[in-house]
């Protein structure tokens, strides 16, 4: 199971997240995206010594502070649920894919500068 397939099936519901700095915040998820950048409606943040809680009408958090989250069990059901109803067609492991890995192949110069562009010099 994939944090992200997690967070994203947890929007709406409450959470609790556990900061690097040890603050907590609990509030509802409203969206995530895929740096696990957060944002949360209707939060208590409590200090990282547990004496003193602020209540926020809505928090942004920055995915790189994040060291804890806490999603509802109900959720990772569903979720578990929701991946063993997929099919097992071409999830994840290791393989060809498509073109991937073949080599630099001929012309088209891509990538930076392409072929005898050197230091400066004339476009």
């Amino acid at each position: 199971m994939l944090p992200l397939g997690l967070l994203t099936a947890a929007q709406g519901h409450p959470m609790l997240v556990e900061l690097k700095n040890g603050e907590t915040l609990n509030g509802h998820l409203v969206t995530c995206d895929n740096f696990m950048n957060l944002i949360l409606r209707e939060v208590v943040q409590t200090s990282p010594e547990g004496d003193r809680f602020f209540r926020l009408p809505e928090v942004y958090i920055r995915g790189n502070n994040i060291k804890y989250l806490r999603v509802p069990e109900e959720i990772v059901e569903i979720v578990k649920e929701q991946q063993q109803n997929q099919p097992q067609g071409r999830r994840g492991g290791h393989g060809r894919d498509g073109d991937r890995g073949r080599g630099r192949g001929r012309g088209g110069g891509g990538g930076r500068g392409g072929r005898g562009r050197g230091r400066g010099g004339p476009n």
